[in-house]
């Protein structure tokens, strides 16, 4: 298994672990805010954003991360592959190779925000809406280097 550089041809592969991530995660968004954010993000977003995959042996995507201006924009993994330590190689590698430091976060995703605050983020603010300007409020979030954590 490794990380990968992804091309436009491998966007239909991610749109379907984004469906099915989003689906175990993010049970607040109707299906008509799915099928709307699936759109913009096939068609618009993930063109926005440096992403990297990761593989596995036989080549089939199992999570990615989408980095643009220093910020995690995206960071999904297929819920049959959550807890086997791929989100956090992603996040690794957003850190150290793509000069990620920060992300937002649902509020109403608990976990994904567990998650980075054991990767070393901080919430440092708050949104009530979404990117989208939807009820879903954002929590921003900063790495800190290690000697920097308290």
């Amino acid at each position: 298994m490794s990380i990968h550089t992804v091309q436009a041809q491998h966007y239909p592969e991610l749109i379907t672990v984004w469906e099915a991530s989003v689906r175990a995660s993010h049970d607040f968004l109707s299906e008509t805010h799915i099928a709307h954010l699936r759109d913009l993000i096939l068609n618009h977003y993930f063109a926005q954003v440096t992403l990297r995959a990761w593989q596995d042996e036989a080549g089939r995507c199992l999570g990615f991360v989408g980095v643009a201006a220093g910020n995690i924009e995206m960071l999904f993994v297929h819920p049959h592959a959550q807890g086997l330590g791929i989100g956090k190689a992603l996040v690794s590698h957003a850190l150290t190779h793509l000069g990620a430091d920060k992300v937002d976060v649902n509020e109403q995703n608990p976990q994904a925000t567990a998650f980075y605050q054991h990767m070393g983020f901080v919430i440092c603010g708050r949104s009530d809406t979404d990117g989208q300007g939807w009820p879903f409020p954002l929590l921003h979030m900063q790495w800190l280097q290690p000697a920097d954590r308290k």
